[in-house]
């Protein structure tokens, strides 16, 4: 009888596992999200193209998942489960 939480327990993990392959966030999802955040927080920015620029010059990295974007270096968004999450720049 104590095999069936187990058991539960391995299917409901291998379930949300493949709902987040599934469901992790494409390039163009994040290049999308990219632009509309900048346009969000500058429209000045949002009018020059900067949010196109940047998303423009972002590397996508997918493990999987969970994707994520880095410009130069630095993780600009974070998505998974069809969400992607513009990160604020840190201030110095």
């Amino acid at each position: 009888m104590a095999r069936a939480p187990v058991l539960t327990a391995i299917v409901a993990t291998a379930a949300v596992t493949a709902g987040a392959a599934v469901f992790n966030p494409t390039p163009e999802q994040h290049r999308a999200r990219i632009k509309q955040a900048i346009a969000e927080r500058s429209p000045i920015a949002g009018a020059l193209g900067v949010g196109a620029l940047t998303a423009f010059v972002s590397s996508y990295h997918s493990m999987g998942v969970a994707s994520y974007t880095t410009v130069d270096g630095k993780t600009v968004s974070v998505g998974a489960f069809g969400m992607v999450f513009v990160l604020e720049p840190a201030r110095k």
